[in-house]
């Protein structure tokens, strides 16, 4: 599912229950990233859960190519998004996309906790810093 689809279904929903819990399918559908790539420097710093997150550049198509996992199902979910959103991008697209506004668009951010907003915080800025080293 491409971050549109995503939208769109996050935005039909009532309640935040519901929303939950389709973060919470999105989550079940990213795959688990196998236990060699839960690396220490793969471990992104400021989240409250364990998050594993691997970026890289499709050389041939110069676009990203983004995989994580979580320990959690609920951060696992809220990866999905994140991934769903810069994957598959131009690293000068990549740059420009306000992921953290695009979950308050959607009404995410104020039933997370401040700790869960911390690390969907964290986790995008690993994403920007890395994506810096492409261009």
């Amino acid at each position: 599912m491409d971050i549109t689809q995503i939208q769109n279904r996050l935005n039909s929903l009532s309640g935040w229950q519901a929303k939950y819990r389709e973060i919470m399918m999105l989550g079940k559908k990213l795959p688990a990233l196998p236990e060699a790539l839960k690396t220490p420097d793969a471990l992104v710093q400021g989240c409250e859960s364990n998050v594993w997150l691997h970026l890289d550049l499709d050389e041939n198509q110069e676009r990203l190519v983004i995989i994580g996992d979580s320990d959690t199902r609920i951060v696992k979910g809220l990866l999905a998004i994140i991934l769903a959103t810069y994957n598959n991008r131009l690293p000068h697209e990549a740059k420009e996309i306000d992921a953290y506004e695009l979950f308050e668009q959607m009404g995410l951010i104020k039933h997370l906790s401040p700790s869960r907003g911390n690390g969907v915080k964290a986790i995008i800025e690993r994403i920007k810093t890395q994506v810096s080293a492409f261009q």
